[in-house]
């Protein structure tokens, strides 16, 4: 360089300060941790919920409801992801201007909490005072500890789910444990009382020996367990007659040995209880000697159980159908005289059956020996094959799962867990165990203390899901329901399936618990020992409730408690009621509480009947976990169709669990909480994370996946700082271009058509919860059609155009328009940042969330965009490889040509096509050429190598436009 050449430019005037330099008070670093708490503040002091309520109470309502979490512990990221979900549909409807009013509820009443506060009574010594005192008074003191409980971890967990950043009723959420919420579960349980379809009955149920109460199927969780498997041969009483049964006529004939009835059990601590075997009449047995010993077994079993055990001499006697071998009597084979066991009220009882071979239809030859050992008060079927022969129930297990004193003497007062063993020795001792082993399987457990269940029968309340309520049974309606796609729809489809199979197998509902905290059932004992409940006490209770709180069960006389009741007007009550034979005063509260599933199953009546009237039931959507299909959805549907005949929403959506790497449910009882989540990322990288998901299977949570979701936002934060950055000088109302004069060959009749098709298919994706298309939409649109392509396009003129030229104030008015139809698409998931941004683009006094969704703007570009978009990465390439063939690696330094066999790029302005592809020139030709510019000069100020650089009156390289900007010749 010469001597005048470098004093020329050392000597050029700089031109920063005439640039249009980009200047917001948006930061691009977020510090969300910091910032979103002032967001959750200044909601709070607007009063944020309220006046979305007020803006929106002439639109139409969105009926959406929340499904209680359970009042104890931190929440954990199950909850997260839950939580943000039914947030993205509450916010994107009230943005689609719907009234979606969100009332937040928890589930207060149960077992983990009671656990939990006779846990730490029991530490603190306060557990034995309470042995001194009437249990009334020892229930109500447990009964309140809990309460605290209860409320301490609802004001945690809100805390939490505001920090989420979650828009909701905070100020008045729905509490199970709630007078008036009580009294409206009460009342449905009088509606299902009235329909005939809630009864007493001594049956058995699933059993939590931990916790000594009932349990319904939806408490039940299975896992694997290794147990105990049997083999015992009950031998028969009258051999002859199992011979005849085979047809084994001639005495010369017969072997000389008593046959036995071969079963199989993984529950040997149920053989006390052993009443009858049961085998299926349409199967063929064999009488089978067996390493000398002679047994009957289903044929087809006959391999696979003697090569289990190793026989080594096997030989089929005879055969006979199963039809031959009902009636026939066996001994038990540690007991000598039956126990008498507890009829069953309505059904006739006798012990003559007891020890019979009977016939079921249940019994098959897929596993065991095709006889099947059965314990009336242990299992389901074995109860109904009970009831259908006459028998008693004899249970001998008490609540904590010992023995009671009718069982043999070397097993009394024993666990039964225990047992199994003690009794496998003894059947093996005495000559009866033919094959014993361990195995894996799995098996029912109590979900809250995570132990192993049993079946024991008890006397309990139902709600029968097939008993008629008018033409159909719930189970019958449900089903219908269920099957039409009209009726509802499933989020995923597949649930539809998984729901249906479930409810077809469900069996009655066991309603009642052997609890102290819960919602009483209002039921009371007569002098003799029976109890009634009718559909007028029940409503009676709900008034005291409602008036006083569930307490008032433990605390009352029966008269006080039935001030609201008259029994001669309550034709159900039993006539010594009525009559005034048994008077108020002799009867006695009942012991049991209520399903908590049932207060959380009848919240569609006790929170949204109760606060916005009949019209908000069924509700749009029930949104939660995929377990719910066996919980809160069944709990749901029964009574609302018992009630009011319709289930209580359109629509089921469901997601999976978040899990560990080893794919492992996450859980508050695991210690999985998402207060470091919070303090690491900020509540809009963890709803990001969210949005992203495949919701319908279980989602795999690492730190890494966190990681990328910061970054994913940062990508649409930077987007929205560029956009505001450079509306700096810009005042819509005044510089804003009409679009109508949009030239549709313009770059931003593109971009804001393209934002047209951006806003349709994320409002699409919100209203079908396919959230993940929300994210992949809008991050496509900043990362790829904004910041690659636009934005990169753009920024020459508006840094380098005059402040008011017209073609910056176009990308200045496509720049607002797009930030704020972003913040509006952003504002269900990012809430902190989509009102940042808004707050800055219309001032302090906005706020998004108040916003609804903007209409499209209708723009429709030219169709020479296609042909630029077809040829955009051929384009591309050739300046990547015009960096080597060429060592040109500043893309200013080049010119291209731009293949247009179609003549569709008549009329385009050559600046746009030259920005469009972040060169200096850009012309029509015959194919893709790129040309090197170095030759040519450069303007000092925007580094163009434009055709009109030149030397200026200021010393200056400039192109005409710049020299136009900065006011020289």
């Amino acid at each position: 360089m010469s001597e005048t050449k470098a004093k020329a430019g050392a000597d050029a005037p700089n031109y920063k300060k005439t640039l249009n330099l980009p200047k917001t008070a948006f930061p691009m670093k977020a510090n969300l941790v910091q910032n979103e708490p002032a967001s959750q503040k200044r909601w709070a002091r607007i009063d944020l919920y309220a006046r979305l309520r007020e803006a929106r109470k002439d639109s139409p309502r969105y009926s959406f409801h929340d499904g209680p979490p359970y009042a104890n512990g931190s929440i954990h990221l199950g909850h997260l992801m839950n939580k943000c979900l039914k947030d993205f549909v509450v916010r994107s409807r009230s943005m689609m201007g719907f009234d979606c009013p969100f009332v937040p509820g928890w589930d207060c009443h149960g077992l983990p909490i009671e656990h939990k506060v006779m846990t730490e009574m029991v530490e603190s010594g306060k557990a034995a005072k309470l042995a001194d005192l009437p249990e009334a008074k020892s229930k109500t003191i447990i009964r309140s500890e809990c309460q605290k409980y209860a409320e301490k971890y609802v004001k945690l967990q809100t805390g939490q789910m505001q920090r989420l950043l979650t828009l909701a009723d905070y100020g008045a959420p729905y509490l199970t444990m709630k007078p008036a919420y009580e009294g409206a579960v009460l009342d449905v349980l009088a509606d299902l009382i009235e329909k005939g379809l809630v009864y007493r009955a001594l049956k058995p149920v699933h059993w939590s020996i931990a916790n000594e109460t009932a349990l319904a199927e939806a408490e039940l969780e299975y896992q694997d367990r290794e147990d105990l498997s049997v083999y015992v041969d009950f031998e028969a009483a009258d051999g002859s007659a199992v011979y005849d049964a085979f047809g084994v006529a001639d005495d010369d004939d017969r072997p000389g040995l008593t046959p036995s009835f071969m079963i199989w059990t993984t529950t040997p601590w149920t053989l006390p209880a052993n009443y009858m075997i049961a085998v299926h009449e349409g199967v063929k047995y064999a009488l089978v000697r067996i390493d000398g010993n002679i047994t009957v077994l289903a044929e087809k079993l006959i391999n696979k159980v003697t090569e289990m055990a190793g026989s080594e001499d096997v030989e089929v006697l005879a055969t006979c159908m199963g039809d031959k071998l009902v009636g026939l009597k066996y001994r038990h084979p540690f007991i000598e005289v039956p126990a008498s066991g507890t009829p069953v009220a309505g059904h006739k009882a006798s012990l003559e059956k007891v020890w019979t071979i009977v016939t079921a239809d249940y019994v098959t030859t897929e596993d065991g020996t095709g006889l099947v050992h059965t314990a009336p008060g242990h299992g389901a079927d074995d109860y109904a094959t009970g009831l259908k022969n006459s028998m008693p129930v004899y249970c001998p297990v008490q609540a904590n799962g010992d023995y009671d004193q009718s069982v043999p003497e070397w097993i009394r007062g024993m666990s039964i867990w225990d047992a199994n063993e003690k009794i496998a020795t003894h059947v093996e001792n005495s000559g009866h165990l033919f094959y014993k082993h361990r195995f894996d399987h799995s098996y029912p457990h109590d979900w809250r203390s995570k132990t192993p269940v049993i079946f024991r029968c008890t006397e309990q309340w139902f709600v029968s899901v097939d008993q008629k309520a008018g033409e159909h049974s719930l189970r019958k309606m449900a089903l219908e329901r269920i099957t039409s796609e009209d009726d509802l729809k499933f989020v995923p489809a597949w649930g539809r399936n998984r729901f249906r199979g479930m409810l077809e197998s469900r069996p009655d509902w066991c309603i009642s618990r052997q609890r102290s905290w819960g919602l009483p059932i209002p039921a009371f004992v007569m002098p003799d020992e029976s109890s009634f409940m009718t559909a007028a006490v029940v409503r009676a209770i709900a008034t005291l409730f409602r008036e006083t709180g569930s307490n008032a069960w433990f605390g009352k006389s029966a008269s006080e408690l039935l001030a609201h009741y008259d029994p001669r007007a309550d034709s159900d009550a039993p006539e010594a009621v009525r009559s005034g034979e048994v008077t108020i005063d002799q009867l006695a509260p009942g012991g049991d509480i209520l399903d908590v599933w049932f207060e959380s199953g009848t919240s569609w009546n006790a929170v949204m009947r109760q606060r916005f009237g009949d019209e908000a039931v069924p509700v749009e959507v029930y949104l939660e976990g995929s377990d719910q299909h066996r919980g809160w959805f069944q709990t749901s549907i029964l009574p609302a169709l018992g009630v009011l005949g319709t289930p209580p929403y359109k629509a089921i959506l469901t997601h999976g669990f978040c899990v560990n790497k080893e794919g492992k449910k996450l859980s508050k009882s695991s210690g999985d909480s998402i207060e470091q989540l919070f303090e690491k990322y900020g509540a809009d990288v963890l709803r990001w994370w969210v949005c992203s998901l495949s919701y319908e299977g279980d989602v795999k949570v690492d730190d890494d996946f966190f990681k990328l979701a910061g970054e994913s936002y940062r990508k649409i934060r930077n987007t929205l700082r560029f956009c505001l950055s450079n509306l700096m000088d810009f005042n819509a109302e005044t510089d804003a271009v009409d679009l109508k004069s949009i030239d549709p060959k313009s770059p931003e009749a593109w971009i804001l058509a393209d934002l047209d098709a951006v806003t349709h298919a994320v409002r699409k994706g919100y209203e079908s919860f396919d959230f993940k298309s929300v994210h992949n939409e809008l991050y496509d649109f900043c990362n790829d059609a904004l910041s690659s392509v636009y934005l990169a396009l753009a920024k020459d003129r508006l840094y380098c155009d005059k402040p008011d030229s017209p073609r910056r104030r176009r990308s200045q008015t496509a720049l607002h328009l797009i930030a704020d139809r972003l913040c509006r698409l952003l504002a269900p998931v990012l809430c902190h940042t989509a009102d940042e941004a808004f707050r800055d683009l219309h001032g302090d006094d906005g706020c998004v969330h108040l916003e609804t969704f903007t209409e499209e703007l209708g723009l429709h570009p030219d169709a020479g965009w296609q042909h630029l978009d077809a040829i955009r990465d051929d384009v591309l390439r050739a300046l990547e490889g015009a960096k080597s063939s060429m060592d040109l690696e500043n893309p200013l330094d080049a010119g291209v040509t731009l293949p247009d066999p179609d003549g569709v790029l008549g009329g385009y302005d050559a600046d746009d096509l030259a920005d469009l592809f972040g060169v200096s020139r850009a012309a029509i030709g015959g194919s893709v050429e790129i040309i090197d510019l170095r030759d040519q000069p450069r303007c000092d100020r925007s580094r163009k190598r434009h055709e009109t650089v030149k030397e200026r009156s200021d010393g200056g390289t400039l192109c005409d436009r710049c020299a136009d900007a900065v006011g020289v010749g």
